[in-house]
C-alpha cells in the first residue's frame, strides 16, 4: 500500500525524531532537555571509545557506567557508531565489517538489547560499505545529508536527515513542520518526518544551549506529532509495508507485532498486531 494512506499512531500525521554522535557527556544536558519536552532520539555509540577524550572538546565521551545509566533510564534508543570511529568507506573492507560487528556485538552486551540502528562515523560511505551494513544486520543508518525536507525514507541504509542543528533554518523548517497545511483531501496527505542530528559536544563548543532548548520547547508537547526514536520509526514504517492484501483490497491482514493505523478508503483504520480486517 502506498504510504500516503499511513499513519503514526493515535492517527498522527507527523513524527519526530532526534539522533545524536559519540556517547559525550554532553548527551546528559541534551537528554534532560528532550525528556523536559517529551522528545524522543537514538544515540549512536563508539563501543570502542568509551572514556576516551575527545579532541576539541572540553568533556569526553562517557564511561560504560555512565552510559548505561543514561541511556538504559531515559528510554533513549543506542545505536552503532563504529567500534573506534572509522571513515568506513576509506578501509579496507575486512576492517570495516569488524568496526561495525565489533560495535555492535559490544553494545549489545553493554546495554542488555538488541542493536540494530547506525549511524556512519564522518559521514563515510559507499555501496560496498552498504553491502557490509546488511550482512551485520543492521535495519537502517543516518548519513549527514541534510535536505531541508520532512519526507520518510526511501533507502533506510542512506537515510538523510531534515537538518543538523546548526542549520540557520531549523526554526523556520521546524515552523514550516508544525503549520503544515492539510491536503485537498485529509486522508491521502502523506505523513511526514522531522529528522534532526548532531553532537551535543558542540552546543558547549559553540556556547549556543539556547539552540535546543528552543527547538525542543517550541516542537515539544504536541497532540500532532508522534515522538519517537529512529527505531521505532523504522519498525512501524516497515510493518505498514508488510500489509497484506486481497485482491480487491478490502481485506487487510497486519501479519507484525506492531498496531498500524491508516487512513484508507475514507476513514481512520485501526489493524491491531497480527489482526485481518474488512475494510
Amino acid at each position: 500500500m502506498d504510504r500516503q494512506f499511513l499513519r503514526y499512531p493515535g492517527f498522527k500525521r507527523k513524527a519526530l525524531t532526534l539522533s545524536y554522535d559519540d556517547g559525550v557527556r554532553q548527551d546528559k544536558k541534551l537528554i534532560s532537555i528532550m525528556q523536559k519536552n517529551g522528545l524522543k532520539g537514538t544515540f549512536n555509540i563508539n563501543g570502542g571509545m568509551f572514556g576516551s577524550e575527545y579532541s576539541g572538546v572540553e568533556v569526553g565521551r562517557m564511561t560504560i557506567e555512565e552510559a548505561v545509566e543514561l541511556y538504559n533510564s531515559s528510554g533513549m534508543e543506542v545505536a552503532i557508531h563504529g567500534f573506534k570511529h572509522l571513515s568506513l568507506a576509506k578501509v579496507d573492507s575486512a576492517i570495516a565489517v569488524n568496526d561495525v560487528i565489533k560495535d555492535r556485538v559490544e553494545l549489545e552486551k553493554i546495554f542488555g538489547r538488541i542493536i540494530k540502528g547506525m549511524a556512519y562515523a564522518n559521514g563515510s560511505y559507499d555501496d560496498d560499505v552498504v553491502d557490509i551494513l546488511k550482512k551485520c544486520g543492521v535495519n537502517y543508518s543516518r548519513t549527514v545529508v541534510s535536505t531541508e525536507k520532512f519526507e520518510l525514507p526511501t533507502d533506510w541504509l542512506k537515510l538523510p536527515a531534515t537538518a543538523h542543528h546548526n542549520n540557520p533554518r531549523l526554526m523556520e523548517l521546524a515552523e514550516q513542520f508544525v503549520n503544515l497545511p492539510k491536503g485537498r483531501h485529509f486522508w491521502y496527505d502523506p505523513p511526514k518526518l522531522f529528522y534532526l542530528w548532531g553532537h551535543s559536544y558542540e552546543f558547549d563548543n559553540n556556547q549556543n544551549w539556547n539552540v535546543i532548548e528552543e527547538f525542543a520547547e517550541f516542537m515539544g508537547g504536541r497532540e500532532d506529532i508522534w515522538y519517537a526514536t529512529n527505531g521505532e520509526i523504522f519498525d512501524y514504517v516497515t510493518a505498514f509495508d508488510r500489509l497484506e492484501y486481497n485482491a480487491e483490497g478490502t481485506i487487510i491482514h497486519n501479519p507484525s507485532a506492531i498496531d498500524l493505523y491508516l487512513s484508507y478508503k475514507d476513514k481512520e483504520v485501526l489493524i491491531r498486531a497480527g489482526e485481518t480486517v474488512k475494510v
